[in-house]
């Protein structure tokens, strides 16, 4: 009964890392960065165990593009307000909590910079993804521990 209760509360070293990716929709997927959401899963698998995936959306996201996220397991979140501050909020929320080892973020907007450090000063280690090189973030980039490049320019 104690290797049960000791196991729980031991954190087991050799597991993969928890990964909760948040990707800021309207700057990722564009046409011109050719990203697609399997692009995506694939990143975030690739970093972990991912255990939350989430796409923010604005009011003007198509049914057809949040169908097409739920059906390959994103939470999707749509806001009517600015989708940088819903994201933002959340994701440092959650590295807060503990609920995930590696934080990355799925955006070109250097306004995730704060949120990227932010984790970097709990502990959680941080990716930033970039669709394409054309829409790398330098800010980003150097604020995270590892980056990301997906998608063809």
């Amino acid at each position: 009964m104690f290797d049960r209760v000791r196991a729980r509360l031991a954190p087991d070293l050799h597991a993969e890392p928890t990964v909760g990716l948040f990707v800021d929709g309207p700057n990722v997927l564009r046409d011109e960065f050719d990203v697609d959401l399997n692009d995506l899963r694939e990143a975030a698998a690739d970093l972990g165990r991912v255990g939350v995936i989430r796409l923010y959306l604005d009011e003007h996201a198509t049914p057809g593009l949040i169908q097409a996220a739920e059906a390959r397991g994103f939470e999707v979140i749509v806001t009517s307000g600015d989708v940088d501050v819903k994201l933002a909020v959340d994701a440092t929320a959650l590295a807060s909590d503990g609920t995930i080892d590696r934080l990355a973020v799925a955006s070109r907007d250097t306004d995730f910079k704060p949120v990227l450090e932010y984790a970097g000063t709990v502990g959680i280690e941080t990716v930033a993804i970039a669709p394409g090189s054309h829409g790398r973030s330098d800010a980003l980039r150097n604020a995270a521990d590892e980056a990301v490049t997906i998608g063809a320019d």
